[in-house]
């Protein structure tokens, strides 16, 4: 090979290379400058307080600050403004991010319909009249948990009750009131709205047309079953002797009869006849 053939050669060897260099260079480069674009943080908003479920988010629950851009939720705002006053249908802790699938949708009435989203798949939501006793006294709130007592007839006999636990551990969605009428006048009664599968609807509902319900508050880690056969009034008193009360006959002396009158005979008139026979005498009376 002539001299000039072999610079020829190399140079090309040598531009090959170059370019393969520079292509290696150049996609190394720009994987670079992806992550850093990954990793550079944008604006989003998050929650600056915790956000109830079915509440109205004000101003002042929400904030802009800054997440990596691969790590950001989807469907996340970037914009203040187009979260408030939507309404959550989530809980939402402080600090999360405020994502549509949080919010109720946009169409509607703002605070109305929002039950639909906080149902579970395949639950009901079944809601009850109750009175403030059996209400907890007002303290019920949503996400609290709930035992359901029944208090009704016994069957087979009518003229003894039971209470029985027939629900246990159901979740509150959430708690209102509704208006009714009591002798002629409207009165407002307090209501609770429950999470319950098919199943257990069914026996909150036939429940409530059959006796009065009580709702029992369990504390919110406490998610036990309890064994119980229910109560009526003689297993509360099984040890309780009624008090016998003898009763005293008052007797009262009654006074002894009257002695009957003895009725008097008046014999008739008559005559007496004495006859004398020797040393005999003898007397005979005749009548007048």
């Amino acid at each position: 090979m002539t001299r000039p053939n072999a610079v020829a050669v190399v140079s090309v060897f040598s531009l090959l290379f170059a370019v393969a260099a520079g292509w290696l260079t150049y996609g190394y480069l720009q994987r670079e400058m992806d992550s850093v674009k990954a990793v550079q943080p944008q604006r989003i908003v998050v929650a600056a307080a915790d956000i109830p479920i079915g509440s109205a988010i004000k101003p002042s629950q929400v904030k802009i600050t800054s997440w990596p851009k691969d790590s950001i939720p989807p469907g996340s705002a970037n914009d203040a403004e187009t979260v408030v006053s939507r309404v959550a249908i989530r809980p939402i802790t402080k600090g999360d991010a405020i994502t549509e699938p949080k919010l109720k949708p946009k169409t509607g009435a703002t605070g109305s319909g929002f039950m639909t989203y906080v149902v579970p798949q395949g639950h009901r939501a079944v809601t009850v009249a109750v009175n403030e006793v059996a209400g907890v006294a007002g303290f019920l709130t949503p996400s609290d948990r709930v035992d359901v007592i029944v208090t009704t007839p016994l069957p087979g006999n009518e003229k003894e009750s039971i209470s029985k636990i027939v629900l246990e551990n159901v979740p509150v969605l959430a708690t209102g009131q509704i208006t009714d009428q009591k002798e002629g006048k409207p009165v407002v009664v307090p209501t609770v709205t429950l999470d319950l599968v098919p199943e257990d609807a069914e026996k909150l509902v036939l429940s409530a047309s059959k006796g009065s319900l009580q709702l029992l508050l369990r504390n919110i880690s406490d998610t036990s079953h309890v064994e119980s056969r229910g109560a009526t009034i003689g297993k509360v008193l099984g040890g309780f002797e009624p008090v016998r009360v003898k009763t005293v006959e008052r007797r009262v002396a009654t006074p002894p009869p009257a002695p009957r009158p003895v009725a008097v005979v008046k014999a008739p008139p008559s005559h007496t006849l004495e006859i004398v026979r020797g040393t005999e005498k003898t007397s005979r009376q005749y009548p007048e």
